[in-house]
This record gives C-alpha cells, sequence and structure tokens, in this order.
C-alpha cells in the first residue's frame, strides 16, 4: 500500500462553489490538487470564495495559487512546476444576464482563458481535459435536452462563450489527439452554493421576509442538479479519457420556480413577498437534461431530489446565520 497521490490534477475556479467541492472530494480520495482562482468579485463576494476554499488550504495535497488562468507566463509556471497530468477546468464567468452587459469580459475569460490552458494541455501532453459547459448552450431548443441537438442558436454572450470554447475544444482534440470532455451542467445548488443562483437568493429573501424578484410567472423549469451529484459527474469524466464528447450532467427531474419557492417556503417557514417582473430574454424558457449518454458513458445517477436538497441547503444556510 502506498500514500503517493493517485493524480495531480489542475481545478481552475477552485475557489468557487463547485470549484471547492471538486478540490474537497479529490482530496479526500487522495488527489493532489492543483488550484487556481482569481477571486474575481464581477457578480457575487470574493469573500464567499475565500470561504469556501479556507477550510483546504492546509491540506498538504493542495496546492492553492491566487491567480488568473488568463496569465499564460503563470498558468506556464504551474505546469513546469507541478506537471498536471488532468485539468478540471471549472473556473470562468458565468450568469447570463450579466454577460448581457459585459460581453466582452465573457469572451476574454470563457474563449481566451480557455485557450490558455489548451495550448498549455496541448504542450505539456495533459492525459485529460474536463471543461465545465453549460446548458445554456441548448437556448429554447425543445426538451428535454440531448447532446445530439444542434447548438448554434445561444441567446446570450455567456452561452456563445460556453460554446466557443466546447468547439475549441474539439479542434485541439481532432489536431492534437486532446481527450477533452465538455459536461454541460445544469443549474448546480447545494449547500456553500453561488449567492446569486436561485436557490439562494429567493433563500436570503424569504428568510428576510424581503420581496425576491421572479421573472416571468414561475412556470419556466429548471433542472436542479444537487452539488453532490454534479461532482460525482466530474469525478467520474476525469477518471474516464473519452477522446472527444458533451455530455449532460443534470437531474434530469426539471420543476417550476413556482415549485422551488415553495419548497424553499416550505423549509424556511415563511411565505415569499414576490416582486414580479417580465420573462428576461436571456433566459431560457425551459432547461431539462436528457442524461442517457452520461448514464452509458460516466456511470452517472443523480441521487438528490429536489425537496431533500432544498432542505439541505435551507439547514446550511440557517447554521450560517446563526454563526
Amino acid at each position: 500500500m502506498t500514500n503517493e497521490p493517485r493524480s495531480t490534477i489542475l481545478v481552475t475556479g477552485a475557489a468557487g462553489f463547485i470549484g471547492s467541492n471538486l478540490c474537497a472530494t479529490l482530496l479526500q480520495r487522495g488527489d493532489c490538487v492543483v488550484g487556481v482562482d482569481n477571486f474575481i468579485e464581477a457578480y457575487y463576494p470574493a469573500e464567499h470564495k475565500r470561504l469556501s476554499i479556507a477550510p483546504l488550504l492546509a491540506h498538504p495535497n493542495l496546492h492553492f495559487v491566487e491567480g488568473d488562468f488568463r496569465d499564460g507566463a503563470l498558468m506556464r509556471q504551474l505546469f513546469e512546476q507541478q506537471r498536471p497530468t488532468l485539468v478540471a477546468h471549472i473556473g470562468g464567468m458565468a450568469g447570463v444576464r450579466y454577460s448581457i452587459d459585459h460581453p466582452f469580459l465573457y469572451e476574454e475569460i470563457n474563449i481566451r482563458g480557455t485557450m490558455v490552458l489548451l495550448e498549455l494541455a496541448r504542450e505539456f501532453g495533459v492525459a485529460n481535459f474536463v471543461y465545465a459547459s453549460s446548458s445554456s448552450v441548448y437556448g429554447n431548443n425543445p426538451v428535454p435536452f440531448d447532446e445530439a441537438m444542434n447548438t448554434d442558436t445561444p441567446i446570450s454572450p455567456y452561452a456563445a462563450s460556453k460554446k466557443a470554447a466546447e468547439v475549441m475544444g474539439y479542434s485541439y482534440h481532432a489536431v492534437y489527439g486532446l481527450n477533452f470532455t465538455a459536461l454541460r451542467f445544469f443549474t448546480v445548488y447545494g449547500p456553500n452554493g453561488r449567492p446569486d443562483m436561485a436557490v439562494g437568493n429567493f433563500t436570503r429573501h424569504i428568510s428576510a421576509g424581503t420581496p425576491l424578484v421572479l421573472y416571468g410567472d414561475g412556470s419556466a423549469g429548471r433542472d436542479y442538479t444537487y452539488v453532490d451529484d454534479n461532482i460525482a459527474g466530474v469525478v467520474a469524466a476525469l477518471d474516464r479519457p473519452l477522446g472527444y464528447e458533451i455530455i449532460n450532467l443534470g437531474n434530469s427531474q426539471p420543476e417550476s420556480t413556482a415549485r422551488l419557492i415553495e419548497l424553499i417556503e416550505r423549509a424556511v417557514g415563511k411565505r415569499a413577498i414576490i416582486d414580479r417582473r417580465p420573462m428576461h430574454p436571456a433566459d431560457a424558457l425551459n432547461t431539462y437534461a436528457d442524461i442517457s449518454k452520461a448514464r452509458r458513458l460516466l456511470a452517472y445517477e443523480p441521487k438528490t431530489r429536489l425537496e431533500d436538497g432544498v432542505n439541505l441547503f435551507v439547514e446550511w444556510y440557517n447554521k450560517q446565520n446563526n454563526r
């Protein structure tokens, strides 16, 4: 029996919601993790991310760098010194609505930043590159979304930037043989989740008795995916070089926004005060993942119902407030 790390894995966005959970899981199973995060404050406070990564910083198998993956010199130095064999590119600019007003930021981070990593992965012979894409690339395709659908009609700069990175990943596979898997995430939520996402945002307003903004009539469906299920899919993708693949990681059980609000009301024990506004043009009408490909290629099987996940989130939220 050996105590040697299983793999050395570069994780971008390591202090974010999904990134920090992924780092914790990889460290727990014995991998060496090279984490990178620049703590950008584009749409929620960096302090939230610092609290997320803080419990992991003392781990002997974590090498954490505060820096930007767009910085080619910094990333080259990391590749030279740490020699990652796998890349989990979780970092990037998220947020559909924010991208409408800041399109160049999304091009710079999600496209050019990904190019920096792809070039280094090629040069240093990375065995597998897993990229965090998004269900947003489907736009308003009919549901359920399957990976064979045409995704040439994104309805936001955010979605377009995610699609562009998927396509660039294909070129690196076709020309250089890089194993590249794009995982299309579907509304990931859970304890310590991003405060701008619906579950956290609604819980905060309902708990405080302040109005929450609801775009549309509440009938829009979202395929809410609990973070533990999402991380299981990411780890499975890292462990399986598949050539080039695009794979949905969702719960495959969409729920309406109105239903989400009801579940949070029940968990919090208060009624929501709702400020109703028109549907935002960049928001998809519905999201719903066909996960048959994930089941086949990754043995992926989400286990958490929205009701149970919301209860876990609200329990975590109340503990944070009590502190």
